[in-house]
């Protein structure tokens, strides 16, 4: 089978965002990759489901280590009976889904769709955990393809050899935006917010970036709006966690401040992903609030007196008149008619691979 993270930097590669071998799943620990390039083991479910909520892999990397959680969930499970296997998957399910409470509906899309891979696996009376992960595999292709023709639109708003800003670490879009540029001989400079508390920009994003041969500059938190200025920066780009049908995007939060320094110094933002149709507004959304005293601190080193209070939700809200447009993989929406994306007859990113 061809695999779609072929050309990719090390942390896009299926091996390194999480695998299921052996009774047992492996996570690249995004917290403090690239500094150190360590694997968290996990030899249960519910230790995957921990590594989720305790951010050891971050962006899409939940939704690969979810499915090869079900792969090990069904190792734990293989010397049951028929029904009392599908009884510990549909529970493994629910529980690794229920990791973080923002992306709840795209982690029951992937774990619904190992749930139904381990059913015909178990009637058919084959390895349930080699069928999940066969069709993690293809379902990750799948995914990687889709992100693919979103990167090639993305380019297409990219002045040749222009400046573009990004936020966090949209994972596959990042990749893909820079293979597109780099086959169309556009050496874009990227400039890339750290991203606290977690710096994924910083570490995860600039590395990505700097791997694949583009000039990237890392700058804090406080400096999008001078350097979108002094820089001349062409383009803001981020991907999303939810993109209500109202076009409301959630992402990492600090998008709504930078979308706003984009307006007003009259750069487009255009954010990467499907429409969530389980979405409609952006009332549905829960915003998950995290450990207030993680930012109270820099990468482990205390920064802040102690009897301080920190305040720290995982995502904002960006709203659509902030949104030059949201780049599909059928082409470029307006955030004010996101149905027009499923009247086309596609799937939103995390359906088609079910």
């Amino acid at each position: 089978m061809e695999r779609m993270d072929k050309g990719l930097a090390f942390m896009l590669r299926y091996e390194n965002v999480a695998w299921y071998e052996n009774g047992e799943v492996r996570i690249l620990d995004r917290r403090i990759y690239p500094r150190k390039v360590e694997f968290v083991t996990c030899r249960n479910h519910h230790e995957v489901t921990q590594a989720i909520k305790d951010m050891v892999t971050q962006s899409a990397g939940p939704y690969t280590a979810a499915a090869m959680g079900m792969a090990l969930a069904a190792y734990e499970c293989k010397d049951k009976s028929e029904a009392e296997q599908i009884g510990y998957l549909t529970e493994a399910a629910y529980t690794i889904s229920h990791a973080r409470p923002t992306t709840v509906q795209r982690m029951t899309l992937i774990t619904g769709g190992c749930l139904d891979a381990a059913k015909k696996a178990i009637a058919a009376g084959e390895d349930v955990s080699e069928k999940i992960v066969e069709h993690t595999i293809e379902a990750n292709n799948l995914r990687y393809k889709k992100i693919n023709l979103i990167a090639e639109h993305l380019v297409d708003m990219f002045p040749q050899n222009g400046t573009v800003m990004t936020q966090c670490f949209g994972e596959t879009i990042v990749g893909m935006m820079l293979k597109a540029a780099r086959e169309r001989g556009n050496n874009v400079r990227i400039f890339c917010p750290e991203t606290r508390p977690y710096f994924q920009g910083a570490r995860l994003t600039a590395t990505v970036c700097h791997e694949m041969g583009f000039d990237t500059t890392v700058i804090t938190d406080n400096m999008p709006a001078f350097v979108m200025k002094k820089e001349n920066v062409d383009v803001f780009t981020s991907a999303a966690d939810v993109i209500c049908m109202d076009g409301h995007v959630v992402n990492k939060v600090g998008t709504y401040q930078i979308a706003i320094a984009a307006k007003y110094t009259g750069i487009p933002y255009f954010v990467t992903g499907a429409p969530d149709r389980g979405h409609t507004t952006i009332d549905t959304v829960k915003i998950e609030m995290r450990d207030p005293d993680f930012v109270l601190q820099a990468m482990g080193v205390k920064t802040a007196a102690d009897g301080l209070k920190g305040y720290y939700p995982a995502f904002d809200i960006t709203p659509p008149e902030l949104v030059s447009g949201v780049v599909t993989d059928t082409g470029i929406y307006t955030p004010y008619d996101l149905e027009s994306y499923f009247k086309k007859g596609t799937m939103g990113e995390f359906e088609m691979i079910l």
